[in-house]
């Protein structure tokens, strides 16, 4: 025998001596994840700029996911597979959200959860597309989003067409049950992205086939540092309803000005309004928050699991709101397609989104059906801030409080 055949036959008999011993090592012991069982997902938010309160809450929500998942034993399909986050930040710039995304393919996630606002979620998934990552929209309101007919892009929640909609029809409603206090009308909303300009079109469009007059439209750039022009302006029309549509910290500084201005129309009603359903401005601002009415994301208040999720964020010292939240669910929805894939190839990933009727999730949503991407049984719901609490005071069956409207003086 050659030294050149002894040294193959000692390699063969290594190999095999090898695999015998993690055989026998493992032989009736449950599976334990291995480096190779690790999928990875990336999550793109804002968390620098002026919108990284909000994009700081949103990764926040999608960790919790994360932690939850691999506490309850990971993917089971896939043997037990922990997820693991890969994170980027925007820097609240849609550029700079889909360079992350490259960052993301180089990384060689499975799935992308992302980015908050819908200019960057617009840009991200676009640039996610040309990789065929799936990516799931956690926030991003902006329709065009989803009728791109990008076939790597998802969104649970509904979009700002829904929204409007029922914000309109919930404002009808409780205009007539009060007498139709409310005729005139003031909007106020961000003019940077597509999120501002386009709530503010839908609702002048709904509120003026409803009767009602809008006598003035104001739009400014986000960020605003100043308010006092805008609100003086307010004060000279004297609307009875004002309508905010603009980011946290601009409408914080609004409801604040009013406040100090002594601008107290009959009402504040906002749709997808930034601060009007956050326990942030309701802890820090309560007398300028009181009474302002949202129609908005929201989660179901009489569901167990939400309430556990929402106790969990407490624990965290965070705030339990829509960016949390809707974060979180983002997350489950693509835990959900991996688990009935058993797979976390991105083409299985895409098909089992697409095909999707989960149920477990925590928002008070009908059936799962998704078209184009989207979701069609997301709602939201109508809150109000009375006392210490956000209150849900619409639709009826998951109401926990009545409507003060028009608001007490």
């Amino acid at each position: 025998m050659t030294d050149k055949t002894r040294i193959n036959l000692d390699r063969r008999q290594l190999v095999a001596g090898t695999a015998a011993v993690a055989a026998t090592t493992t032989l009736g012991l449950p599976h334990i994840a291995k480096a190779a069982d690790v999928v990875k997902i990336g999550l793109i938010h804002p968390v620098t700029g002026f919108l990284q309160f909000s994009g700081s809450q949103c990764r926040f929500g999608a960790q919790l996911a994360i932690e939850e998942i691999n506490k309850t034993g990971g993917i089971k399909s896939m043997g037990g597979a922990m997820l693991e986050a890969v994170v980027g930040d925007a820097q609240s710039k849609a550029e700079v959200g889909a360079q992350e995304v490259t960052k993301m393919q180089e990384a060689g996630v499975a799935a992308i959860v992302g980015a908050y606002s819908s200019g960057i979620s617009t840009a991200t998934t676009q640039e996610a597309a040309k990789h065929g990552i799936p990516h799931v929209v956690d926030v991003g309101v902006s329709d065009k989003i989803v009728s791109r007919g990008l076939a790597n892009t998802f969104r649970f929640g509904p979009g700002f067409g829904v929204i409007a909609k029922q914000g309109v029809a919930s404002l009808i409603e409780l205009n007539e049950a009060a007498g139709k206090p409310v005729k005139t009308v003031a909007i106020v909303h961000e003019n940077s992205t597509p999120f501002g300009t386009g709530i503010a079109k839908l609702m002048t469009n709904g509120l003026k086939n409803a009767g009602f007059e809008i006598i003035e439209t104001l739009g400014h750039p986000s960020p605003n540092r100043d308010f006092s022009n805008i609100v003086l302006k307010l004060k000279s029309a004297n609307a009875d309803l004002v309508i905010p549509s603009n980011y946290y910290n601009e409408y914080v500084l609004l409801a604040r000005t009013m406040q100090r201005q002594r601008v107290e129309p009959k009402a504040i009603y906002s749709v997808l309004g930034g601060a009007a359903s956050q326990y942030k401005f309701l802890k820090e601002f309560p007398e300028a928050a009181q009474y302002i009415m949202d129609c908005n994301h929201w989660f179901n208040p009489k569901n167990p699991k939400a309430l556990e999720v929402r106790q969990a964020t407490r624990d965290a010292g965070k705030f339990f709101n829509y960016e949390v939240f809707l974060a979180y669910t983002a997350v489950m929805f693509v835990a959900d397609a991996m688990e009935r894939a058993g797979s976390a190839e991105r083409a299985k990933v895409t098909e089992a989104l697409a095909g999707s009727t989960w149920d477990g999730h925590i928002m008070p949503y009908g059936p799962t059906k998704i078209e184009n991407g989207q979701n069609t049984g997301a709602r939201p719901l109508n809150t109000q801030i009375i006392g210490n609490e956000i209150e849900v005071i619409a639709p009826a069956e998951y109401a926990t409080a009545k409507a003060a409207f028009p608001r007490p003086t």
